[in-house]
């Protein structure tokens, strides 16, 4: 089982690395993140890893039959798996990039409200909080749990629909091979 979930969680953390980079990459120096929704969908198609990680451990290790507890932990497995790997990545970004994420984003969000007409108590209030931010999340105690959290419930609720697929032996049976 310990195969399964390193190898379909390192896939599925790969593909959400080089998703995530690739969308930092062509913003061209532009804002410190992507769009939102981007992110998700990178997520969502990186993490549909657990559900061929599943079906490949119920087929070719359970015979085709597998449980939805047996089938939900191994799909979790596979998605903190995923998730360390981005934790760990993004890790580097930082450090690679000075950890200058945090002011770039602060000074993006700051100037948003301005343009949308934001002043005076409402901004000063704003930025306060947008400090107390920047200095919770120098704190890796703070972040590492944070950046997890980004991905991982992605992965369970990817995993709790795999798990409830994948307990039916009908849901992509295995291919039988034909004897020679």
């Amino acid at each position: 089982m310990t195969r399964y979930i390193l190898t379909y969680g390192l896939i599925s953390g790969l593909v959400v690395i080089f998703g995530i980079l690739g969308t930092i990459l062509a913003s061209h120096g532009g804002p410190p993140h992507s769009d939102l929704w981007l992110g998700y969908l990178i997520m969502l198609v990186a993490l549909s890893a657990i559900l061929v990680g599943v079906k490949q451990y119920r087929d070719q290790v359970l015979g085709g039959v597998i449980g939805f507890v047996p089938a939900l932990g191994l799909g979790l497995a596979i998605a903190a798996v995923a998730g360390l790997a981005y934790v760990a990545v993004w890790e580097v970004y930082l450090a690679v990039t000075h950890y200058a994420f945090m002011d770039l984003y602060i000074a993006q969000a700051l100037a948003a409200k301005r343009a949308a007409g934001v002043t005076g108590a409402a901004y000063a209030k704003l930025a306060a909080q947008m400090e107390i931010m920047r200095v919770q999340y120098a704190n890796p105690l703070y972040r590492l749990p944070m950046t997890f959290a980004e991905i991982f419930p992605v992965g369970l609720v990817i995993a709790l629909i795999s798990a409830a697929l994948v307990r039916n032996p009908k849901f992509l049976p295995a291919r039988s091979r034909p004897v020679s």
